[in-house]
């Protein structure tokens, strides 16, 4: 037995009788004549070899083109400010969505023995992508939010965060404020009108003192005077000032841990995002590859 027609022959005669729903395509008939040997004697026989493809614009347009758009949308999603917790409701509705999408479209999924169908790794991937960036959001929330219950921050972390990393995010750190803080001299605190007076009214009566007469007339002393009311309530109000200006002090210091905290959490969240984009190109670029050398190794 030998075919009548060639291979190619077969392949287009074929083509134009297949009735397919759409799923799988033809790719290649191959016919091999062969002898079939048995014991009653020899056959002669022919192998037809049939090789199918899905088609691929089904699973582009309903899985794949879906699934990227929700991976951009996660992508954009970190332009939201992270001070707030808008970004991880954001992005827990996201995960939630991608979930009910892969459950409903599970029936398209290719299904097969042995090996995972590298779709079902994208989808995988584009899961855990969107895992990561939820857990990354909600890192740097924690840190916006209690900056103000954390110590100050260790040196070696301000140095490597604020000074190195802060370049490398492509955010310069910013200029020392020119204000100056004045403070009250203790050394004067107690120096009072009635003091002053006396000593002006002490220098003076020595001045006059120095005089060419060898009998010198003493001035008359007088008792001293009892303290004013006005310079009792001078003093309670440098006392509360001065613990009001203790208070104000404390509280800039605190505002200024909590900043370099909240600078801290803004930086680290723009290098994650970073990374973040390089690994989703690096998963992408890397599934494109695979697939492109399978379908090479497959024509």
């Amino acid at each position: 037995m030998f075919p009548g027609m060639t291979e190619e022959q077969i392949l287009n005669e074929t083509k134009g009788v297949l009735e397919t729903n759409g799923e799988w395509d033809l790719f290649n008939i191959t016919v091999v004549p062969s002898r079939l040997e048995l014991d009653s004697g020899n056959y002669s026989e022919i192998k037809f070899q049939l090789i199918l493809r899905r088609r691929p614009a089904l699973y582009v347009v309903n899985l794949l083109v879906p699934s990227c758009f929700l991976v951009t949308v996660d992508l954009f999603s970190f332009l939201l400010p992270p001070q707030g917790v808008d970004r991880s409701s954001f992005k827990m509705t996201l995960i939630l969505g991608y979930t009910v999408f892969l459950l409903i479209m599970n029936d398209l999924l290719p299904v097969t023995g042995d090996t995972t169908p590298l779709i079902n790794v994208f989808f995988s991937i584009s899961l855990a992508l969107m895992v990561a960036s939820l857990l990354e959001t909600v890192f740097i929330t924690n840190i916006q939010f209690s900056s103000s219950q954390y110590s100050a921050v260790p040196h070696w972390l301000r140095v490597l965060v604020l000074r190195y990393l802060a370049v490398v995010v492509c955010m310069p750190p910013k200029k020392k404020s020119d204000r100056v803080t004045v403070h009250l001299n203790p050394t004067n605190k107690d120096i009072s009108p009635d003091s002053t007076r006396n000593k002006s009214s002490i220098n003076i009566t020595e001045n006059q003192g120095i005089s060419t007469d060898p009998h010198p007339v003493k001035a008359p002393t007088r008792p001293a005077a009892p303290p004013e009311p006005a310079l009792e309530e001078l003093r309670k109000l440098s006392r509360d000032l001065t613990a009001i200006r203790l208070q104000v002090d404390k509280h800039f210091q605190g505002s200024k841990t909590a900043e370099e905290w909240q600078m801290i959490g803004i930086v680290i969240d723009r290098l994650l995002f970073g990374l973040y984009i390089l690994f989703i190109l690096a998963s992408f670029v890397t599934i494109t590859g695979i697939w492109i050398l399978n379908n090479m190794y497959a024509a």
